[in-house]
């Protein structure tokens, strides 16, 4: 078997612009091979070389010429081409894997294809990309090179003065490489096509000897061959100076955001969006800790029981021109935030401080979800807590919600200190319903602890429901069924 063949491109000189491919390739293979000068000194080697390894083979490929004047210059390369390409076949034929070093891309002006053409259909071949001088030059210069519909001409700088002035005339932007001792060319080639001005300068892009200025105030005789001239985008120059040179003031705004009963899956579109987008976060600190942190973003964590609190702070951010998002399990609208933000909004003070609502997907629906489509008539929610209203309403409430026969969605049915409410409501419930009704207990729906689990309403209590728990209560119509999937639970559109 014979080894395997790879191009592998290095980008433009920074040791962190090689991929990872790339790394891994350069510190897996048997033999590493690259070229250099006659002076010896490898730029590829140098910038692969933390990613080399005790004990390869290492094949410096020296040029016997560069850019010194020769009879035939060509014939004297394709023959140093095709002796370094036996030298490697050696190798793939002893079944060593090569990695060629290339700066830049292999395949755009590199060496690499020289050694490519002559092995490749002999021996299984790989060329891996790599981020090109242009692409460098581009980057550090902080200039597109197109924009829209212009179109990019890369030109080689040993092209004929007239021919490159030609071109350079027709294109929207350009790169030229291959500059050294054609510079004084290239110069005349953009004067005479009126681009002399647009044009910049990048020697040895992305290294620390990086020097980039405007082509016109380069000295000639200080430019090395890696070096690239660039005429970037002219629409993007355009776009730019037609900008507005201060952006106008920022309204600020509340939106209280629905997070859904648990992660991402649950959030909507326009949830994420506005979250993305605001300046600060506010909320219960759990609820809080399910936005994903972004240090461009405050974060403002409290309580539960501060809700009148967090609202006229997030309203006093936005007045300041912030763009506040408050946000809230479930739905903000259902025992959540947005009532009690719109409750201190409508004070004086914050009347012309914009609210919005955006809506989130309920534990009553999640829940549902779960078991069928126990809410697929009439129904109604009710919360247990009795923290901001007497209990002998709440009371009053189950009582009319059960004789009216509506499956009755239970949120906050239990807490830590309030644990006899569940048991009253059962009994309150059992005055209409038959024991029999089935009750849907989910918990940490969407969570890591999710449990679904439906029982007899004679046999509700309060062991195993907490304030992460909701209660479905089915009307005298709603029918359970047990399936090879699990429970059913449904209520029939029908009525009676």
């Amino acid at each position: 078997m014979t080894g395997h063949l790879y191009g592998v491109g290095l980008g433009p000189g920074d040791p962190e612009l090689i991929t990872l491919k790339a790394a891994r390739l350069i510190g897996a293979a048997d033999v590493v091979a690259y070229h250099s000068a006659r002076h010896g000194r490898s730029i590829a080697r140098s910038i692969a070389r933390e990613h080399l390894r005790e004990g390869q083979i290492e094949e410096a490929l020296v040029y016997p010429v560069t850019t010194e004047a020769t009879g035939d210059y060509r014939g004297v390369l394709e023959e140093f081409y095709a002796r370094c390409a036996e030298r490697l076949a050696e190798h793939l034929d002893a079944g060593r894997d090569v990695v060629v070093l290339c700066e830049g891309d292999p395949f755009f002006y590199g060496s690499y294809m020289h050694l490519h053409k002559r092995l490749d259909g002999r021996y299984p071949t790989t060329v891996v990309p790599g981020v090109t001088s242009v692409s460098g030059a581009s980057a550090e210069l902080g200039r597109p090179l197109v924009e829209r519909d212009e179109v990019l001409t890369v030109l080689p700088g040993t092209l004929p003065p007239d021919v490159l002035a030609e071109r350079l005339a027709a294109t929207d932007s350009a790169a030229i490489l291959k500059l050294g001792r054609t510079f004084g060319n290239v110069r005349q080639a953009l004067d005479r096509a009126g681009r002399l001005n647009d044009a910049w300068y990048v020697e040895r892009a992305t290294t620390e000897e990086q020097r980039a200025l405007p082509l016109a105030d380069v000295d000639p005789a200080t430019v090395p061959y890696f070096s690239v001239a660039v005429l970037p985008s002219r629409v993007h120059e355009q776009t730019r100076r037609s900008l507005p040179e201060r952006a106008a003031p920022r309204s600020g705004e509340v939106a209280v955001v629905g997070l859904g009963p648990a992660g991402r899956g649950w959030l909507t579109p326009e949830a994420q969006d506005v979250l993305a987008a605001a300046d600060d976060l506010v909320g219960y600190a759990p609820y809080l800790a399910r936005v994903p942190a972004n240090p461009r973003q405050a974060r403002h964590a409290s309580d539960n029981r501060v809700e009148e609190e967090r609202a006229e702070f997030a309203l006093a951010l936005a007045e300041r021109g912030r763009r506040v998002a408050v946000v809230s399990s479930g739905d903000p609208g259902v025992f959540a935030m947005a009532a009690a933000v719109l409750e201190v909004a409508a004070g004086e003070r914050w009347r012309d401080v914009p609210v919005r609502v955006l809506p989130g997907l309920t534990a009553a629906n999640a829940v549902a979800s779960r078991v069928g489509a126990p809410l697929g008539h009439d129904y109604c929610v009710l919360s247990l807590s009795d923290r901001l209203k007497p209990w002998d309403v709440i009371e009053a409430r189950l009582s009319a919600a059960a004789a009216a026969d509506l499956v009755i969605a239970i949120y906050n049915p239990a807490s830590r200190t309030r644990t006899a409410q569940v048991a009253k409501a059962r009994d309150v419930l059992l005055a209409h319903r038959s024991p029999d009704t089935p009750v849907v207990i989910g918990r940490d729906v969407g969570g890591p602890e999710e449990s679904v689990r439906v029982i007899r309403l004679d046999d509700l209590g309060a062991d195993g429901v907490d304030m992460r728990c909701l209660l479905l209560v089915g009307s005298s119509k709603t029918r359970w069924a047990e399936r090879g999937d699990g429970p059913a639970v449904y209520t029939p559109r029908r009525y009676p």
